[in-house]
């Protein structure tokens, strides 16, 4: 067992980490693709446990409750569509509804005035079927390794918000919360090099909303791909319907 924070730098919601950093966190150590569930919201700047047991991950926070954990993967990762060229993605993204109303402010990946975050912030592809997005992602050399590489837990992050990106384009509602990520990173993500993020709509089914993701390089090679579970607010009831008062 060992001790983790989660800082405030990778929140997605104001008091609580961002879904798909969390579930990198947990993936770590994992070979192959692997599912992270996770159960509570990720408490920020507070002693954490990680603890891996018969092959499973955990983490626990205060009294031994459980926030997500994480296995070899239980759902077949989807097969993502054609990368789109840089331009087309550039452009998708200049569109992003996230610069009409923000899914939450302050999230790491996708707040629009984080300057310490990833800023991934994806919009409708032209031509493609509504809700499929996507930007252009330029990793930072400060979420790199020693050799300019990414760490895996910040390409999770990085595929996070635009899942649910894909049903705001969809249906036009707000954002919902990560509950269940599977996904794996094939090759090396570059700091300082244009990356393709792509995000689709898979399956809708009330509140849960399941999409697909995908990460590729300048040329179009697939390096990173997951399956989300998103759960969405409930719809505000219409307000009731005041009665007119007759006037003489």
């Amino acid at each position: 067992m060992s001790k983790i924070v989660i800082g405030r730098q990778f929140r997605g919601p104001p008091n609580s980490g961002n879904g798909g950093y969390v579930c990198g966190v947990l993936a770590r150590g994992l070979e192959g693709p692997v599912t992270a569930l996770l159960r509570a919201p990720p408490p920020l700047d507070t002693d954490l446990d990680l603890e891996t047991r018969d092959g499973v991950i955990t983490l626990t926070g205060e009294g031994g409750v459980l926030i997500g954990q994480a296995g070899p993967a239980t759902q077949t990762l989807p097969e993502p569509p054609p990368a789109p060229s840089l331009e087309a993605a550039r452009a998708a993204g200049a569109r992003s509804l996230a610069f009409e109303r923000e899914v939450h402010p302050p999230c790491f990946t996708c707040g629009v005035t984080r300057e310490d975050g990833l800023r991934v912030l994806p919009g409708q592809l032209e031509g493609a079927e509504r809700g499929v997005v996507a930007c252009v992602w330029t990793p930072h050399a400060d979420f790199a390794d020693a050799d300019g590489v990414i760490a895996p837990e910040i390409v999770w992050a990085a595929l996070d918000c635009p899942g649910i990106f894909a049903w705001i384009e969809t249906e036009g509602r707000p954002g919902g919360l990560l509950g269940t990520m599977t996904g794996e990173v094939t090759a090396p993500v570059r700091a300082g090099q244009d990356h393709v993020v792509l995000a689709w709509p898979i399956e809708a089914s009330g509140r849960k909303k399941i999409s697909g993701v995908a990460l590729y390089d300048g040329e179009g090679r697939l390096l990173a791909r997951g399956y989300q579970v998103w759960i969405t607010p409930n719809r505000a009831p219409a307000p009731p319907a005041v009665a007119e008062t007759a006037t003489a």
